[in-house]
């Protein structure tokens, strides 16, 4: 299926309104004005600002669907787009255990999202291709998602065992000239990351944006990814999301983790869900949340412009305001994350 942006010049588009590059690039002189359109693309998202909502509970059992609804709505998604779409949760499950729950998205949190999703009459699916587990059913009971799938009759897809088809780098950061995705990713009307708020060994941080590296498949691109580690991980994490259907970001940071991230890490207490329509921006809030520079790093750099802002003046706050829920994040004691850290303050 090729991937379809002519519904970034509406206002309720997720990723908000933007320049359509075909348009650009119809007539005489296509070659100098698709060069010329995606300049002015770039310029018009690194002066757009996007919104972010931070909705703070201290418990799964709380009223999640309804913050999930509000945040929503609060950052841009028009319910009425929405109806009779196809929508597609894609959770965290990797390396899931049941003694270690904080590693993945918690089953609420995904259940309050198809709540919401389906009560706006969304055709809902969830999927996943975890990273470092071949066994995705056993993924799914030791998450506590199948639980979740059985009771709200949701379709699940296994996106490391999936049909491909394959789509050009749109980011085109990385030395990578192609994604092969799932055909359940590519049909999405919309994509829904589902992340865990967690520290990472390697960048630092994982929410929103590096959380879609579950959507390319262990069947092409090997367990843990490696033939995308090897492309770099921040390159090919701008590039995925730049080539990816439509994609709204709810972050779980209710508890997430902190220290050797993202799974053998520790508990985080956090108490927020980070919701919004541009994930660079909500990853960019997250950061801030977590003590860190969104600046520094590194998927967060390359992403800003192109994808979204990450400039605090950019990002306009809804909900609770970031400065009242940060908690630093510990990070392991290596030189390369220590650098993530603001010289300052953390509102940059």
């Amino acid at each position: 299926m090729p991937h379809d942006d002519s519904s970034r010049d509406n206002p309720s588009h997720p990723r908000g309104p933007g320049l359509d590059r075909r348009a650009l690039l119809a007539g005489t002189g296509a070659a100098a004005l698709g060069l010329a359109g995606f300049a002015l693309a770039n310029l018009w998202r690194r002066n757009r600002a996007e919104a972010v909502l931070l909705a703070k509970h201290s418990h799964y059992d709380g009223p999640l669907a309804a913050s999930i609804r509000e945040g929503l709505v609060a950052t841009g998604l028009d319910p009425h787009w929405v109806r009779g779409r196809r929508v597609l949760l894609k959770p965290n499950l990797v390396e899931p255990s049941r003694d270690v729950p904080y590693r993945t998205t918690h089953p609420a949190v995904v259940a309050a999202a198809a709540e919401v999703f389906l009560d706006w009459g969304a055709e809902v699916a969830v999927g996943e291709g975890p990273g470092h587990v071949r066994d995705t059913e056993m993924a799914l009971v030791e998450s506590g998602l199948e639980e979740v799938l059985r009771a709200e009759h949701l379709r699940f897809e296994d996106f490391n065992y999936s049909d491909v088809a394959t789509v050009a780098n749109r980011g085109r950061v990385s030395r990578l000239s192609e994604f092969s995705f799932p055909c359940a990713v590519l049909d999405a009307d919309l994509v829904v990351s589902l992340p865990k708020l967690k520290t990472h060994h390697w960048v630092g941080m994982t929410a929103s944006m590096k959380n879609l590296y579950g959507t390319l498949p262990g069947a092409v691109y090997g367990w843990p990814k490696n033939v995308l580690h090897h492309a770099g991980i921040p390159e090919t994490v701008v590039d995925i999301n730049a080539s990816l259907p439509k994609t709204v970001a709810i972050v779980d940071g209710i508890v997430g983790m902190e220290g050797d991230g993202p799974i053998s890490g520790t508990a985080k207490p956090l108490g927020v869900l980070a919701i919004g329509t541009n994930p660079t921006a909500v990853d960019a809030t997250c950061a801030r949340m977590m003590a860190l520079d969104p600046a520094r790093v590194p998927y967060l750099a390359l992403a800003a412009g192109s994808l979204g802002p990450i400039a605090e003046s950019r990002i306009l706050q809804r909900g609770e305001r970031w400065q009242d829920v940060a908690a630093p994040f510990q990070l392991l004691d290596t030189p390369h994350l220590r650098s993530l850290r603001p010289c300052a303050r953390v509102g940059v």
